[in-house]
């Protein structure tokens, strides 16, 4: 999977997101999204909200692993 779907994906779902997404071997990848969508959201909902955005996708060969950090403002 290409890191610029990982964004588009969860840009599509989250259009404030800002998304830096980075990968070693093209399965596991790391992630920090920010967004004003997640204020005042416990950070399993705000972890919820971007694995929506990826559904099937993660968790397949295509993105085996996947780190995520999630914040409101930069």
């Amino acid at each position: 999977m290409e890191i610029e779907e990982i964004e588009r994906l969860i840009k599509q779902a989250i259009p404030d997101a800002i998304v830096r997404a980075q990968t070693g071997d093209g399965r596991h990848y790391q992630a920090e999204v920010i967004s004003s969508a997640f204020e005042g959201l416990p950070r399993v909902r705000q972890h919820q909200m971007v694995y929506a955005a990826l559904g099937e996708k993660l968790g397949s060969d295509e993105l085996h692993a996947f780190a995520l950090t999630t914040r409101t403002s930069e």
